[in-house]
């Protein structure tokens, strides 16, 4: 029996890239891109679109934490930054 490949479609944004976000909360933002996931159509963004996760302490004596994580924004909320692009 063959092994299926799955092909994910191509994103129009990298890692690395300079973006600009073009709705939601963070419109207008421009930011690095951390992470591409392929399987959602979705990117990580450095230092936007932060989560609060709050984690139990998990043996006695520990005590609990508190983690911004950063959540995924789908890929077609932004678009590359270009410095000479004129609205």
């Amino acid at each position: 029996m063959r092994k299926i490949k799955k092909i994910y479609e191509k994103i129009h944004i990298n890692k690395g890239d300079k973006i600009e976000i073009i709705s939601g909360k963070h419109k207008g933002k421009i930011a690095h891109v951390k992470q591409v996931i392929r399987e959602k159509h979705t990117i990580i963004i450095e230092n936007l679109n932060k989560a609060t996760k709050h984690i139990k302490p998990k043996k006695e004596g520990e005590s609990g934490q508190i983690l911004f994580i950063e959540q995924p924004i789908h890929s077609s909320n932004v678009r590359k930054h270009n410095n000479n692009r004129i609205d």
